[in-house]
């Protein structure tokens, strides 16, 4: 859909837009939308609003739910139904189609006129009669109370077919040698043809007879005209029972009052191509005429424009929806244009929609800018000693302010300001001195709390910068982020370089942290003379030398270092583990939380290895001299949990009273190995 604004009247295209072919599969048609733009933002109102080349007729229903178009290649008719907002039916004709009309309320009664002579009629299922006109036609017009169909064109008569009777009839016989266009006035029910040699005949078909005859060209003639010849009449259209309007081929359209011979306003299409259509719009006492280059509308009173439309595509004809402001065009384009102006009127019932549409694009206006005009507001007038030109035509007021002429403007203001190129000049000058500066090292004020993370990060940043100039990504930085603000401001999240989870994730100190500082002392002393000084000044840092091969050197050694020191560390971290074990005396408290570490050797883990290998019973005599049993043998953190069972009161007065008991049962206890019975002789014992 496109917008324009021709005096200060909206006006939406809504065909505008790529058509997309027949032949298309629909995943091809989406697969289309996806990619382009213009086809995925289009408006079709009406699915498959189009003809094969080009369409020259258009026709509404009485109804309005049908609109009938016809067209080329193949000569053919079609029909869209507004409630379904599709094609209702096609059909194909031989020849093609110079004028139609629809005689019923629907399309079950459709007439249509050939370029070789021959007149169609179509029903509901298609063509019903066909037959000749005796000369080639050019319009029509059809007589409701007397059923009769009054052709014209190349010839002087007016030849009347009745279609009650099924035959011609008497036709009207008139001066001119050629017929090009006619009506019928719907009050009265005036004929009138519009004749080659610029005049319009009115006839009475009640008793056959010419009432009068009008001389358009006259009112109509140019200096022009005179050398090239008298126009002729291209359009005629009545409107109520006194007013007529006439077109004519040098693109002039006259309205008459048909009680007066002169036009009451004669309007000039300033192109010289001959009028195609005209159409009146009540509500709004507006003409719409259009020519093939140009669509203007403008006042029958008076013959002020209201607006005009400039298609891209020649016009064939236009056709206005009644009671709306919805206007269609047959163009010499396959794609018929839909145009939608809500100052004429509202959307029709079935597309009420578009109101809504234009109502929420209405509600955000874009800004418009003229490049031969100024904007100034009231005080730049006091300022330029102008405000004396409020109300002349030097000013045109627009919203807060006045547009003025450019060159005016700049006249003026040489003329008060007579040294404002010496100010532009210094403004340059200051803009160069700020691009050199923006070339040195910047001072950037750095957190109170991890001072070395945030110069690190801001050096990262620079170095990502002409890289992403090529990739055209931008990495995100943490210093811009809100989410790590209260890392640079709580001191409780200072970095702990001296800890060990910091030296095992950062092993190394490198020569760029050793330069990293420098720089860092280097921009407190600056950041200090900030505070002191107004305007301090940058200067380079020492850190910004090249790399040489000594540098790499010292840092290979400097690893080393820092490996060593590191094994050195955990040496002495196991020898104090070991000397602590052995003073530490195994004596085991109940929950007693021993301050443990987190792994004392690898002998530790041989030794349960072995026990696991041992059966139940010898891990529990073991377990039985040491006293203890032992939950977990796993470190938990740095930290080993071990417990004793203690026995109660009770378990000791009865395990005592076990023992006197036995030892009492010891002393009572008689030998019995002197009893023995002796076998009968002869029989063993058993």
């Amino acid at each position: 859909m496109q917008v324009s604004n021709v005096n200060d009247v909206r006006i939406y295209d809504l065909s505008c837009g790529k058509s997309l072919p027949e032949w298309l599969s629909d995943r091809k048609k989406r697969a289309l939308q996806k990619k382009d733009v213009d086809v995925r933002k289009r408006i079709e109102l009406i699915q498959d609003f189009e003809m094969p080349t080009v369409s020259t007729n258009l026709k509404i229903s009485r109804d309005g739910q049908y609109i009938m178009a016809t067209g080329t290649y193949k000569p053919r008719v079609r029909c869209y139904d507004t409630y379904q907002l599709s094609l209702k039916f096609e059909r194909c004709l031989d020849c093609e189609v110079v004028k139609f009309d629809i005689l019923s309320e629907d399309y079950s009664k459709i007439v249509f006129l050939q370029s070789d002579r021959y007149v169609e009629f179509h029903s509901q299922h298609g063509r019903y009669h066909r037959l000749r006109i005796p000369k080639f036609g050019r319009d029509f017009a059809y007589h409701y109370p007397s059923c009769d169909l009054y052709f014209v064109g190349a010839s002087s008569d007016v030849y009347r077919l009745n279609l009650e009777q099924g035959r011609y009839l008497n036709s009207l016989q008139t001066d001119a040698s050629q017929i090009n266009v006619c009506d019928i006035n719907p009050a009265h029910h005036l004929f009138a043809a519009g004749t080659v040699e610029g005049k319009v005949e009115c006839w009475d078909p009640r008793t056959r007879s010419r009432v009068g005859i009008l001389d358009c060209a006259l009112g109509s003639i140019t200096e022009e005209t005179e050398i090239e010849g008298l126009p002729s009449v291209s359009a005629l259209k009545f409107n109520g029972p006194l007013h007529m309007a006439v077109g004519t081929s040098t693109g002039q359209v006259l309205v008459y009052d048909l009680r007066s011979s002169r036009p009451l306003i004669v309007k000039d299409h300033q192109y010289g191509l001959p009028i195609r259509s005209i159409q009146f719009h009540n509500p709004l006492e507006l003409i719409i005429s259009a020519d093939s280059r140009i669509i203007k509308m403008w006042n029958k009173d008076n013959g002020k424009v209201f607006t005009s439309i400039e298609p891209e595509a020649d016009v064939n004809d236009v056709c206005l929806y009644p009671n709306s402001g919805m206007l269609f065009t047959a163009n010499e384009t396959p794609k018929m244009n839909v145009y939608y102006i809500p100052a004429l009127g509202p959307a029709p019932r079935w597309c009420s929609f578009l109101d809504n549409l234009t109502e929420e694009l209405e509600e955000n206006p874009e800004s418009t800018v003229y490049d031969d005009y100024k904007f100034v507001t009231k005080k730049d007038l006091d300022d330029l000693g102008l405000s004396h030109l409020v109300g002349s035509p030097m000013l045109r007021a627009y919203m807060h302010g006045y547009f003025i002429d450019i060159r005016l403007y700049h006249k003026v203001k040489a003329m008060v300001n007579p040294f404002a190129y010496e100010e532009y000049k210094r403004e340059k000058i200051r803009q160069k001195i700020e691009e050199t500066r923006a070339q040195r090292v910047q001072i950037r004020k750095l957190p109170k709390v991890n001072k070395e993370l945030a110069f690190k990060l801001l050096e990262e940043e620079e170095e990502e910068r002409p890289l992403q100039k090529k990739k055209q990504k931008k990495m995100p930085n943490i210093l811009n982020d809100d989410r790590f603000k209260v890392m640079f401001e709580n001191p409780d999240f200072q970095v702990d370089e001296q800890s060990e989870e910091f030296r095992l994730l950062n092993p190394l100190v490198s020569k760029i942290t050793q330069k990293r500082r420098k720089k860092l002392k280097n921009m407190e002393m600056l950041q200090a003379k900030e505070e002191e000084e107004e305007e301090p000044e940058g200067r380079p840092s020492d850190a910004e030398s090249s790399e040489t091969s000594d540098d790499e050197k010292e840092w290979v050694e400097e690893v080393r270092k820092q490996r060593k020191l590191l094994r050195q560390e955990e040496r002495t971290r196991w020898q104090e583990r070991e000397k602590e074990d052995q003073q530490t005396i195994l004596k085991p408290q109940f929950y007693e939380i021993k301050a443990g570490e987190e792994f004392r050797s690898f002998q530790d883990a041989g030794k349960k290895q072995k026990l696991m290998r041992k059966t139940l019973e010898d891990r529990l005599k073991v377990e039985e001299k040491l006293g203890t049993l032992n939950v977990s043998d796993t470190a938990v953190g740095s930290k080993q949990l071990t417990f004793t069972l203690k026995k109660s009161e009770q378990q000791k007065k009865r395990q005592e009273a076990e023992k006197q008991h036995k030892e009492e049962r010891k002393k009572l206890r008689r030998s019995a190995g002197h009893l023995r019975s002796k076998p009968a002789k002869g029989r063993p014992f058993r």
